[in-house]
């Protein structure tokens, strides 16, 4: 279903590059139900973004489907958009809009695209727990009860991929359980695809697959390797650049200027701050801490 290869995603302002994703890998097979966990910064949401057709990639290759993100037309995105994917935000009040009721706004996205099933619309309230509420407004719903309108509504293109960022982020225990619950459902019911991005491990415990993204890259052994992640709940740290050894090789990316970005967990382990050496010995380029002498601690 998502084939990423070497995916790079750099943002450009007049006077600066960001790279967001540098060189990902990525599979995720038809039907799977995964999380894809990651501190803050980690690129996360620009993958997530990017799967949805709301970042453009700027190198590599990422394919959803049939569809290469990296080469489709404008016109194609949105048919993309439309046909492909679904989308869940963390703030649910993205996707409802507070004068309709719960049915009207699922009938929404299928008024954009001319298709209005009503009985599809009600059939997806009913899945999310919410066939009492359907005629109910948004004023009138708890804050769990709108995350649930809002995964009917990212169903109602029937889309063969759908994509969550922090859909749990803004509910308690108990609603994060039943969001979950329903995931499991959708997956197993509907065969869609579902990609959740998360720092909630207690969420990512009940997926059949986790990838852990860090700097950019992807890494399926940061779970395996790293015994401070557990997948008994709590915040996912993912680990320090000591024990990034032999777990995946970090590709730095040179921006147009001559730039190094250079992790700065790395730049911590070795006491870096403001001020670095840095040594050519007609191979490599060694940068160290201006404290050590002769770059042992590279």
């Amino acid at each position: 279903m998502i084939h990423c290869e070497g995916l790079v995603k750099i943002f450009k302002t007049d006077d600066l590059e960001v790279v967001a994703l540098q060189g990902l890998n990525l599979t995720v097979e038809e039907g799977e139900l995964m999380a894809i966990i990651g501190n803050s910064g980690s690129g996360k949401s620009t993958l997530l973004n990017t799967l949805g057709g709301l970042d453009r990639p700027s190198a590599g290759q990422v394919k959803v489907g049939p569809w290469d993100l990296l080469k489709i037309s404008e016109e194609e995105l949105v048919q993309y958009k439309r046909e492909t994917v679904g989308f869940i935000w963390q703030n649910n009040a993205r996707n409802l809009l507070p004068y309709l009721t719960a049915l009207e706004n699922v009938e929404m996205p299928m008024m954009l695209s001319g298709k209005v099933d009503r009985d599809y619309a009600k059939q997806l309230l009913e899945w999310v727990g919410l066939k009492e509420r359907m005629l109910n407004k948004l004023h009138q719903l708890s804050g769990g009860e709108q995350q649930r309108v809002a995964i009917a509504i990212s169903l109602s293109n029937r889309p063969k991929l759908l994509l969550a960022d922090e859909p749990t982020g803004s509910v308690d225990t108990a609603t994060s359980d039943l969001i979950m619950g329903i995931f499991r459902t959708l997956n197993r019911e509907l065969g869609v695809t579902i990609v959740i991005v998360t720092h909630d491990m207690t969420l990512a415990s009940k997926v059949d697959r986790v990838v852990a993204i860090r700097d950019g890259l992807t890494s399926t052994e940061f779970i395996k390797r790293n015994p401070n992640i557990g997948l008994d709940g709590g915040d996912a740290e993912l680990p320090s650049a000591k024990g990034l050894s032999g777990v995946h090789e970090a590709y730095v990316v040179v921006d147009r200027v001559g730039r190094l970005q250079v992790p700065k967990e790395y730049l911590t382990a070795i006491g870096i701050k403001d001020k670095a050496t840095m040594e050519f010995d007609g191979e490599r380029i060694i940068i160290s801490s201006p404290k050590l002498l002769g770059g042992n601690d590279k």
